[in-house]
């Protein structure tokens, strides 16, 4: 490995499932704004759906979600009321218009119970035309998955569920505080796959704790054996000043750049070799797959989600922290559940900050969403005679290629794209907020 690789991969830049990104919101934008952008949505526009649960039975310690563990029942039932105020409200500005995808994530958004999962699919149901519905999706734990549970996710259409593994060495499962063995993650996907749910995703991490590249293959190929659709392969942000909980992981037993280089090939290597299509920076599915098509189509897409295939006019997020975009642009709830339960009981929306886009934003969010799905995009000559000092770098380290307006990422430079991207990013040049490594 090059020292030159090793510089790049120790970069600190964004993961870029937004533009602007994150630190660039402010309290400039509001509740008031957030519902002046859903009532100007086009009555015909579409929209998708994301709900956030910030509840766990308990909390991991290598978790980077706005979560937090609970085992009371009072407070999730206080937080469910609230999430269906929040559904009444947005119906009285957007209802009616046509829903093609729902997401719900956490946090463990299972832990609000069979009940009230059909409870809010109903509100939804009622308030929204579902009847676009292409993909309905859940993230689960799978120590969490029963019986009860997989057959009232089926009962509301939930046709998608991603299971969050990471890894399948005990070793690593004691260091990040989440053990279950493979026989837990296997009878979940049974259980789900038995009611119904057509299409199961797996999640897995390098960049773990203790964690070597013969665990990351030997998790890739265990895996494979449960005949997921698709994967997603995250490197482990360690971002303790901004997830206290994170405090919890010994620092000295996290790999370093050059063993998370090698964690994330082995990891690829394994899964392509075992049939699956590598998709963007981070993803795995069959060929047959909507999100292996689309990618081959230049459909793909990327949101907070991450890679999806949604098309959606618009996304609005439901619940704590969740994160809406308008074509005006984004706005993000209140973190702290309480703060957003406030706010619902005083009869308005949660939201407490956000960013209104330039037309450079735009123009720029296209590029950089395009270089992270496609791994080439078309540059004007403003923007490339602008950005020219940063990509310079990466093209003499032959992560990257320039001819003319054309940037495309090199084979050996896909695990750096986001580097690529930081160099479109003008906001990046001006902020001081502190990011996870490129790698």
């Amino acid at each position: 490995m090059t020292s030159s690789a090793l510089f790049h991969a120790e970069r600190a830049v964004p993961r870029y499932t937004s533009y602007p990104t994150a630190p660039h919101f402010s309290a400039e934008i509001g509740a008031e704004q957030h519902a002046q952008w859903l009532a100007a949505l086009p009555s015909g526009a579409s929209l998708s759906l994301y709900l956030h649960v910030p509840f766990c039975s308990a909390l991991c310690f290598y978790c980077g979600c706005t979560t937090k563990a609970t085992r009371r029942a009072s407070p999730v039932a206080a937080y469910v009321a609230r999430l269906e105020r929040e559904i009444a409200l947005a119906a009285g500005a957007a209802g009616g218009r046509p829903v093609p995808h729902i997401a719900w994530g956490g946090g463990t958004p299972s832990l609000i119970g069979p009940e009230a999962l059909r409870r809010l699919f109903d509100r939804l149901a009622a308030a929204f035309d579902l009847e676009p519905l292409a993909e309905h999706a859940i993230e689960l734990d799978p120590r969490e998955t029963d019986a009860a549970l997989a057959d009232a996710l089926a009962a509301i259409g939930v046709d998608r569920v991603s299971f969050g593994v990471q890894d399948f060495s005990a070793h690593v499962q004691t260091a990040i505080g989440r053990v279950q063995p493979f026989g837990t993650v296997e009878r979940a996907v049974t259980l789900i796959r038995e009611a119904g749910v057509a299409a199961v995703n797996l999640d897995l991490m390098y960049g773990l704790p203790r964690q070597t590249a013969r665990d990351v293959r030997r998790t890739a190929h265990m895996a494979a054996q449960l005949r997921p659709d698709r994967l997603a392969l995250f490197g482990y942000a360690h971002v303790p000043w901004v997830r206290p909980n994170q405090r919890l992981i010994d620092q000295s037993a996290l790999p370093g750049a050059a063993e998370r280089l090698e964690q994330a090939e082995a990891a690829r290597e394994a899964l392509v070799a075992l049939g699956y299509v590598a998709i963007g920076l981070d993803h795995f599915a069959r060929a047959d797959d909507p999100m292996a098509v689309a990618a081959r189509e230049g459909r793909l897409r990327r949101n907070f989600q991450g890679y999806t295939v949604d098309q959606a006019d618009a996304l609005i997020g439901l619940g704590a922290s969740a994160i809406s975009r308008f074509p005006q642009g984004f706005t993000q709830n209140a973190a702290d559940s309480h703060a957003y339960i406030r706010a619902l009981d005083a009869g308005h929306f949660a939201t407490v900050r956000g960013v209104a886009f330039t037309r450079d934003d735009i123009r720029r969010g296209r590029l950089i969403e395009k270089l992270m799905c496609d791994f080439a995009v078309d540059l004007d000559e403003e923007i490339l005679s602008e950005a020219a000092p940063r990509l310079a770098p990466l093209a003499a380290d032959g992560l990257i290629r320039i001819e003319g307006g054309h940037v495309e990422v090199t084979p050996s430079g896909r695990p750096f794209v986001r580097l690529a991207a930081a160099a479109l990013d003008a906001r990046l040049q001006q902020g001081t907020a502190r990011h996870s490594v490129a790698v």
